[in-house]
């Protein structure tokens, strides 16, 4: 049986417990306690989510060892406890692997086990923490990272990816597939896919632009030029460029590069195709266009996009600490 402990903090993000459901779901896939989830706490007894939602945990204990220990996530990001520093240190000396999603990346880094490590957090603060503790190796745009026994996750959703990748390391891809179905998620995105999402940095404030946007998204391989999405959107040309402009800050070319990119890089994430290929069934049509854009949108070419995927899959088993 493996044990893992889940450590709880006032003010808890309940999203975190999606993890407890997927060792909950293995069991049931497993027929057997494969996974037994304790909820811990500094002082134990009650601890409120940021929901409102109360959840019974037990305190802190040198003399009790978890295989897994995850950290929550939670509304702050400065908890700064020695008891919770103490019990981190603890946990990475005792345990087989030590998690943390989200935010949950600062309660670790503030003990410095983050120090010299690769770890990701939400976009939203991986700025941040990379100016508070320079000396981690924050990698902003990943779903999950693993670095020897320490995992970290994106936000939210993402705590789900790296549950089923803990499952799959322990039980392998078929039981880890089928706790993903129980839960109606896709089977565990690869840690090296990007947390980038288009479509969430467009966000237009019209039905008629977003209909403009969602038809892009579904006809990558046509010219998309502006006088096409213009059509779509019921608008002149002109009308559409400075309507799409003022909604989303962006010109229509440099939306529709996005989507491509982005759609390019779900394929090179998975692995599947040439980057010939790839490039036509985005509409590129050209793999050096492709590399322009990869290198204008994202920082780095569509090579190290697929190597990065690639590793990510490959995911080997973490390291014992000394």
């Amino acid at each position: 049986m493996h044990s893992v402990g889940f450590v709880v903090f006032p003010n808890f993000y309940m999203m975190g417990f999606a993890a407890v459901t997927a060792f909950e779901l293995a069991n049931l896939v497993l027929e057997e306690t494969a996974y037994e989830v304790t909820v811990v706490s500094e002082t134990g007894g009650l601890v409120s989510a940021s929901a409102g939602i109360r959840v019974d945990s037990v305190p802190f204990s040198d003399t009790v060892v978890f295989d897994t220990v995850m950290f929550a996530s939670g509304v702050e990001t400065d908890l700064r406890s020695p008891a919770l520093t103490a019990f981190v240190k603890h946990a990475l000396k005792t345990s087989r692997r030590v998690a943390a999603p989200c935010t949950g990346a600062f309660v670790l880094a503030e003990s410095g086990v983050l120090d010299g490590r690769r770890a990701t957090t939400h976009w939203r603060f991986a700025g941040d923490l990379q100016r508070r503790f320079p000396e981690v190796a924050v990698d902003e745009d990943q779903i999950f990272v693993v670095d020897g026994a320490i995992w970290t996750s994106a936000g939210m959703a993402a705590t789900i990816d790296m549950a089923l990748a803990m499952i799959e390391k322990d039980h392998g891809k078929e039981v880890s597939r089928a706790v993903a179905r129980k839960l109606v998620v896709y089977h565990r995105r690869a840690g090296g896919q990007s947390q980038f999402s288009a479509l969430l940095e467009l966000e237009p404030k019209s039905d008629r632009i977003q209909k403009a946007i969602d038809y892009a998204g579904a006809h990558l391989r046509n010219a998309l030029s502006v006088e096409e999405l213009a059509e779509v959107a019921n608008l002149s040309p002109r009308q559409f460029s400075r309507a799409f402009a003022a909604e989303t800050g962006q010109s229509p070319a440099k939306a529709v590069e996005q989507l491509r990119v982005e759609a390019a890089r779900l394929m090179l994430e998975q692995g599947r195709h040439s980057l010939d290929v790839i490039a036509d069934e985005v509409g590129f049509f050209d793999r050096d266009r492709m590399r322009r854009a990869f290198i204008r949108t994202l920082g780095q070419p569509p090579q190290l996009v697929r190597r990065t995927g690639r590793e990510s899959r490959a995911m080997p088993e973490p390291e014992a600490e000394d």
